[in-house]
């Protein structure tokens, strides 16, 4: 077995809960992951849509790794492609990257509601954050399509109030506390939320997803089209292309070679929206 390759208890983990956590794993790359962080957003305009951050809002800056050189290089750590190639197959696609300054609470909700094409995210969170300053909370076993507790989630998580006398933050959960270096990955599906954090945690993902068999490339220009509402034409930004190894290449082919009707959806969400999405 690879030495980055997940153990057969980790994927075991990943399967029954929905997600996994890896303290330190990126310890020795952090301090320069800060300081390129904080050069994307300075490069674009310090906020959304080049409007600095204020903290009343998320701030998001989408294809976010694609943006700095060095970044983009996350995609080819062997820690992370040993994640990824655990969970996914060898021949995953990335998804894309986006960075954040969040403000305030997250409510709960997951991204996305994939049966049996798995879709994960990886969370950089770049400032120490605890259970009640922010944290990741995820509940374990919502990730479980069609299993009976995991659809009750579904439906009532978003009255917890009314439904179980519970505010959000009262819900079940698991609090995944992290420092700097420390990465959190969770599938899709995953209910996941944070609260109590400050108006300024940075904090940037990757998505990636096991490769779509040809017979749903329908379904996977769905999900590459949901980007318009982002302002892109492509589903990747140039420098993580131009930059890109044969090795890179391998998960990125796919979804440029599906990406062509982005420019097309682009142009619509610019006609209805005053400003691209924040997430």
């Amino acid at each position: 077995m690879p030495h980055h390759q997940l153990t057969k208890q980790q994927l075991a983990f990943f399967d029954t809960f929905g997600y996994l956590g890896f303290p330190g794993l990126l310890a020795d790359r952090v301090d320069e992951i800060i300081s390129d962080f904080e050069e994307v957003w300075d490069s674009h305009g310090g906020g959304h849509n080049g409007r600095p951050h204020d903290g009343t809002a998320r701030s998001c800056i989408v294809q976010f790794i694609d943006l700095h050189d060095r970044l983009s290089t996350l995609l080819d750590d062997e820690r992370i492609t040993g994640i990824a190639s655990s969970l996914l197959g060898d021949d995953f696609n990335y998804m894309g990257s986006d960075g954040n300054y969040y403000a305030g609470d997250t409510n709960w909700h997951s991204d996305g509601q994939h049966a049996d094409i798995r879709h994960i995210k990886i969370a950089f969170y770049l400032d120490p954050i605890k259970r009640d300053t922010g944290c990741l909370r995820v509940i374990p076993g919502s990730h479980k399509l069609g299993n009976e507790y995991a659809d009750a989630l579904q439906q009532h998580i978003g009255k917890s109030q009314s439904e179980w006398d519970l505010s959000g933050a009262d819900i079940p959960a698991v609090a995944l506390e992290t420092n700097p270096g420390d990465i959190v990955c969770f599938n899709h599906n995953t209910k996941h939320a944070a609260f109590g954090g400050s108006k300024r945690r940075r904090m940037f993902t990757m998505n990636l997803c096991q490769r779509y068999p040809e017979h749903r490339l329908g379904e996977l220009r769905d999900y590459i089209g949901g980007g318009a509402r982002f302002w892109v034409e492509e589903a990747y930004g140039k420098v993580m292309i131009r930059t890109a190894a044969p090795e890179r290449m391998r998960h990125l082919e796919q979804v440029m070679a599906n990406d062509d009707h982005l420019p097309e959806l682009t142009r619509q969400a610019k006609e209805r929206m005053s400003e691209p999405s924040r997430g």
